[in-house]
């Protein structure tokens, strides 16, 4: 496989709202085989509930008319649950990691995957804000390891952050963010910043919240009222303290 040629099949690894919604995405756009991995059998039956019956599902896609309906067991049948982390990647080209964010715990994984996946595969991680340099170097092949940042819900929102670092090759970022473009996103190059967390988006959407709250502490408006300035300004859909509360919730 050249570096632009696309990848036929992918791993996920975890299969929470984040990775269910990627593998969704990945399967009804690109036509690869995507393994779902997941420790957890129940979080994976789960997942594929949530991928054909969610609010962001298959069927809810096919209702408005962005998919056929007669497609579905298609995509369904692209995605492979399983439980067994050596079983998943064992045959992969590109693994996107979506497990919480715990740098210790993805660092772990990310020196697991280096073991077990071929020399040729690329490692990426869905982190919010994590430095990808850390992660590139825990394993072997930091040249072949970048950030994949998407947003939820995963099937409607463009974001594609392709975080880069020194060590990367120009011939993964560029396949990968050919990929997220046949993913139907947008992808934007960025630079990781070990020394600061969020990449872009949840940086500079961070600052916004704890200006937001500051207004609060400080009597100006409640926080309803700054939620609603906000989104009659700028059109946001969602205000930054209602989203601060949405992100506690989950």
């Amino acid at each position: 496989m050249s570096e632009l040629a696309g990848f036929n099949k992918v791993a996920v690894v975890g299969s929470g709202i984040m990775g269910s919604g990627i593998a969704q995405v990945i399967a009804a756009s690109t036509g690869a085989s995507v393994v779902l991995c997941d420790l957890d059998r129940s979080q994976l039956d789960a997942a594929l509930e949530r991928i054909e019956h969610g609010r962001f599902g298959l069927r809810k896609s096919a209702e408005r008319g962005k998919i056929a309906e007669a497609d579905l067991p298609e995509i369904m049948g692209r995605l492979v649950p399983q439980t067994d982390l050596a079983a998943a990647c064992a045959d992969v080209e590109l693994v996107v990691e979506a497990i919480p964010e715990d740098l210790r715990l993805k660092c772990r994984l990310f020196r697991q995957l280096d073991e077990i996946c071929p020399a040729s595969t690329i490692l990426t991680s869905n982190t919010s804000g994590l430095p990808i340099t850390a992660l590139a170097w825990a394993t072997g092949r930091p040249e072949r390891v970048l950030g994949w940042h998407w947003a939820q819900p995963t099937p409607v929102i463009k974001l594609a952050e392709i975080v880069v670092h020194p060590d990367l090759d120009p011939g993964v970022r560029d396949s990968v963010a050919a990929f997220a473009a046949a993913c139907g996103k947008n992808p934007e190059i960025v630079v990781d910043q070990p020394q600061a967390w969020g990449f872009v988006a949840n940086r500079i959407y961070r600052a916004a919240q704890l200006e937001a709250a500051r207004v609060v502490e400080e009597g100006v408006a409640t926080a309803d009222q700054v939620d609603r300035i906000l989104k009659d300004s700028y059109r946001w859909p969602m205000g930054p303290l209602e989203m601060l509360q949405q992100e506690n919730l989950r």
